[in-house]
């Protein structure tokens, strides 16, 4: 039970708040967060919470609370909070629904990404009030040689990559995203999906769901190419050799063996492809489909 240093004989004791009052970050009219804690409400002890609205793809950007597990609950819409495992170096995608929740543990770095518009998320934490440290503050205040000389990266494509973030971003993409127009105030039609343990959640048609439809659309057509390479050598076991082929044996080994090659390269071509195209998308949407694209 959390301790209360609270003088409830005092004048200035106060019972209720209306958060609207505390707007602590707004992008737009669909994308805001309001704040409670003990600044706001003095008798409210050890807790504090969030009230977080976000369209569809507008995302929480990943940060930590490093004084504060964070229970998250699903009001309306839909949403996918993502933590990272320290201890078991995962990344872990949890889908919610309305009723649902999801649990943050202290420390951790997560972020959350609504998939369906008029989502509002509350988010409670064991703490008067919550630390925030975001990871574009973590970008934009590291010096672009730091990054460079610790990861072995290319001291100039950092500045480049980093150079746009200015400030806290909070709720991402920022306004002047260039791509700000595919993930804001879109309509999607709700599905309903289970919740399970490092499961992805997408509705159809929004943008997260491209390059997981793109990677399951790459694994079918390997999976055709599968069938019909097998359905060809079957069909050249069952055939009646005649004239020179059936008295060439070799001859027909190494016409399988071509064969074979040149489907592996068409494989290859295709794979190469498909990763290109995937590092052509946002970071957060390839870090949605997890590593599915390295399983080719």
């Amino acid at each position: 039970m959390a301790v209360s240093y609270m003088d409830f004989t005092s004048p200035s004791v106060r019972y209720t708040y209306d958060l609207n009052n505390n707007q602590i970050f707004k992008k737009d009219n669909q994308n805001y967060i309001n704040s409670l804690s003990v600044k706001e409400l003095n008798t409210l002890g050890n807790a504090s919470l969030l009230d977080i609205h976000l369209s569809t793809g507008n995302v929480v950007e990943p940060h930590t609370h490093q004084n504060a597990s964070e229970l998250v609950y699903v009001i309306s819409g839909a949403a996918i909070v993502s933590i990272i495992n320290p201890f078991t170096k995962e990344l872990l995608n949890f889908p919610v629904m309305p009723g649902q929740v999801a649990l943050v543990p202290q420390g951790w770095w997560h972020y959350e990404m609504a998939t369906a518009d008029n989502t509002h998320l509350i988010a409670i934490f064991d703490a008067p009030v919550p630390e925030f440290i975001p990871g574009s503050d973590l970008f934009r205040l590291t010096p672009a040689n730091v990054f460079a000389h610790t990861y072995c990266l290319d001291e100039a494509k950092v500045k480049e990559t980093f150079a746009p973030i200015t400030d806290t971003v909070v709720i991402g993409p920022p306004k002047n995203c260039m791509h700000q127009g595919e993930v804001q105030g879109q309509t999607m039609h709700q599905q309903q999906h289970p919740s399970h343990h490092n499961q992805h959640y997408y509705h159809q048609g929004s943008p997260v769901n491209r390059d997981y439809e793109l990677l399951q659309q790459q694994q079918q057509y390997q999976q055709q190419q599968q069938q019909q390479l097998f359905q060809q050598q079957f069909q050249a076991q069952e055939q009646p050799q005649h004239g020179a082929y059936a008295a060439d044996p070799q001859r027909t080994q190494a016409q399988e063996q071509e064969q074979l090659r040149s489907q592996q390269q068409l494989r290859e071509q295709e794979r190469q492809q498909f990763i290109q195209q995937q590092q052509q998308l946002p970071f957060l949407q390839r870090q949605l489909i997890g590593n599915g694209w390295d399983q080719f």
